[in-house]
């Protein structure tokens, strides 16, 4: 027993050694780790002091530690858990001393959990053995289901911050948000899409075993995200199409995906919203159900499973076999393949049987009869024909466009050109304000390319300077042929001391480009402008330029783009045209307008008629022959193209060629990219920006 003197010196040591710890935390750890139960005891019984000058404490201000316990396991079997270490007290100096507390004080720490990860996992037990399972998958086998870096990434994380619990099932069951994503991605053909691209996986077969089950819904995340990407992005980049096409990237990040998804109360509805919003897009949908067919326009969906075959009996006189093969998915089979006889019979019998192989047939398979995988995924592959698939590319076009077409601080106002119909509309707040007819450029090398750009200013009286493909391929070639032919048509030529060759037109009533320009500067050196030649617009096909756009009515056209812009400053048609005279005069908008050149030919009108248009480019049939021919995540990739050279042309003039007297310096003045939009300060046109992509074709 410790006497009542030998008791206060040990409070005293122990409150001096509390003190200690708090002022020099590295002193009064010593040999002692931090965390022994000796002190985790003391730090319980003894508070610490609040006024400096509190008496010792006594005997009464030790309390028992309640919160911890030894286990009778513990007690019978010392061995198996470390004693608690103490120094005698006292000592002769209590400050550099460590003591053991009281009995009744003492208390031993619970051992600590082997595997500290699943003691703080909060996975259901149910789910758990699924948890550990795609705990190790994504360990070991993520670039299989994910093989790109930012998915694979961001699965791993989300899968992470829930300890790898699964996403689409509890205790074996599917969720609601799996029922929504599964729905959706069997309908994917209602957008335009092929759910053959996202394969569904097996969640009632997979019920049998934790690894099925992991793997599972890897197979389903894989899917969504997917579906995502292709439905925002599009199933192929722009760059495979052509070489004359650059709209901005806008790539779904696969974090938003995953959260969005799996936290919405429609997950169906949460992805099928990476489609694009656009109102043409929406009724263009519409559309595609309309010439399908079926219940609200949606293909039949046959779901995998077992194969199915039909085993006719033996003998020529024998009844059909008894024991044929039944399944669920045989009534929507029947429907598929257009059998209306016993359109409610599960059995796979002859008739369905010879329906199967006649469609083999037509799908280059082989005719077995059988309904096997590959004949599943073919029956699943949205029925084509040309105005289907012309619907199909043009939806997928949609999905290269910018989400939000206008500018929004001036109601969401832009101007959107469609190609191949040879129209140009001017749209705010969700309607049209105002639309002309254009003239676009010839098909081939000078076909108008699409894009998406701001219009920054319009110029009055522009001075036409002649791009260099025309320089190389029409001038230089017609001076050979008559060196005179660039002062009847009242052309300037100026030459530099390097021997670059710079054309241009004055302004004026002949000019190229007539009374007005307007300037949306892009790679492609391409604008909208006035004409001369105002007889081309009563052509029904109108592809007559060298790429530039002119337009109907140009004075109406910058009245409506200023007063959208500038709206205080009240310019009108008759406004406009009183500018018209021999110098440049730039209009430059306080807010730039967004341009968008598109090629729709398939689209809705005003009166809800599906119209189609002359594939002028031949874009859709490059399209359709990508989408037929291509795989899935192939089709994405970017194709590197080689970049226009902007450099001015070199080349000999006949001798009797007239060059202007003030012949500009190679090595001052504006670029030729300066020259046609205005603004000494542009930059070089920037080189096409595009997504990431493992493999680079060059072209």
């Amino acid at each position: 027993m410790t006497t009542r003197g030998g008791y206060d010196r040990v409070l005293m040591a122990v409150a001096a050694t509390f003190l200690a710890v708090s002022a020099t935390s590295a002193l009064a750890q010593g040999d002692t780790p931090r965390n022994s139960a000796a002190e985790l005891a003391i730090d319980a019984a003894i508070p610490l002091p609040e006024p400096a000058n509190v008496p010792p404490p006594t005997a009464s201000d030790f309390k028992p530690d309640t919160t911890a316990t030894v286990s009778p396991n513990q007690a019978k079997a010392p061995e198996t858990s470390k004693p608690v270490e103490s120094v005698a007290a006292p000592v002769a100096d209590p400050a550099k001393s460590v003591v053991s507390p009281p009995p009744a004080a003492t208390a031993t720490a619970p051992e600590p959990a082997k595997d500290p990860v699943k003691a703080a996992s909060n996975v259901p037990a149910a789910d758990q053995p699924v948890a550990d399972r795609l705990r190790d998958l994504m360990a070991t086998k993520g670039p299989r289901y994910f093989d790109r870096k930012a998915e694979r990434a961001a699965v791993e994380k989300f899968y992470a911050g829930r300890d790898y619990a699964p996403i689409w099932t509890q205790g074996g069951n599917l969720t609601t948000a799996a029922n929504g994503v599964i729905a959706r991605l069997k309908d994917a053909a209602f957008d335009g899409l092929n759910p053959a691209d996202y394969p569904v996986p097996d969640f009632a077969a997979a019920a049998s075993t934790p690894d099925a089950l992991a793997e599972a819904d890897l197979k389903l995340t894989e899917s969504m995200l997917d579906y995502a990407r292709q439905a925002q992005s599009g199933r192929m980049h722009w760059s495979q199409v052509s070489a004359d096409i650059q709209y901005p990237e806008h790539p779904v990040d696969p974090n938003e995906v995953l959260a969005n998804v799996t936290g919405a109360k429609d997950a169906s509805a949460a992805l099928e919203g990476y489609n694009p919003p656009h109102k043409l897009y929406k009724l263009l949908r519409a559309k595609l159900a309309e010439l399908r067919g079926g219940h609200d326009g949606a293909p039949v969906i046959i779901d995998d499973g077992e194969p199915l075959k039909y085993t006719p009996a033996r003998g020529k006189n024998a009844p059909e076999a008894e024991a044929q093969m039944s399944d669920p998915r045989v009534p929507k089979l029947r429907a598929k393949l257009g059998i209306t006889e016993n359109a409610d019979d599960i059995r796979y019998d002859a008739k369905v049987a010879a329906a199967v192989r006649k469609f083999q047939e037509n799908a280059d398979l082989k005719p077995t009869g059988v309904l096997d995988d590959r004949t599943v995924k073919a029956l699943n592959t949205p029925k084509r024909d040309k105005q289907i698939d012309t619907i199909l590319v043009n939806m997928e076009r949609w999905r290269w466009l910018p989400r939000d077409l206008g500018a929004p601080s001036i109601g969401d106002a832009y101007v959107i050109l469609n190609i191949p119909d040879y129209t140009l509309k001017v749209m705010q707040h969700g309607a049209q304000v105002w639309t002309t007819r254009v003239v676009t450029g010839k098909p081939g090398q000078h076909a108008t390319p699409l894009l998406s750009e701001t219009m920054k200013f319009i110029t009055v009286n522009p001075t036409w300077n002649v791009p260099p493909s025309i320089i190389y391929n029409e001038y230089l070639p017609a001076l050979q042929q008559d060196p005179t032919v660039l002062d009847r048509m009242g052309l300037r030529l100026e030459r530099a001391r390097d021997g670059s060759i710079h054309i241009s037109q004055p302004p004026g009533e002949a000019n190229a480009l007539g009374r007005i320009r307007f300037n949306f500067p892009n790679k492609f050196l391409v604008y909208q402008h006035d004409t001369p030649d105002k007889n081309l617009f009563a052509r029904d096909e109108r592809a007559f330029s060298h790429g530039c756009m002119r337009v109907q009515y140009p004075d109406q056209y910058a009245s409506v783009l200023l007063n959208i812009a500038m709206p205080g400053e009240r310019y009108s048609p008759e406004r406009i045209r009183s500018m018209y005279g021999s110098s440049e005069i730039d209009l430059k908008f306080a807010t730039p307008i967004p341009v968008n050149i598109t090629y729709q030919t398939a689209f809705v009108d005003d009166a809800g008629k599906l119209q189609f248009r002359k594939d002028v480019y031949g874009r859709d049939a490059t399209m359709i022959s990508i989408l037929k021919n291509g795989r899935g995540k192939d089709l994405e990739n970017v194709v590197a193209h080689a970049q226009p050279s902007y450099a001015r042309p070199k080349g000999p003039l006949p001798s009797s060629v007239n060059v202007s007297d003030n012949s500009f310096s190679s090595n001052s003045g504006p670029n030729f990219f300066e020259r046609l939009f205005g603004g000494g300060g542009q930059p070089t046109p920037p080189a096409p920006v595009g997504r990431p992509s493992r493999r680079v074709f060059t072209r």
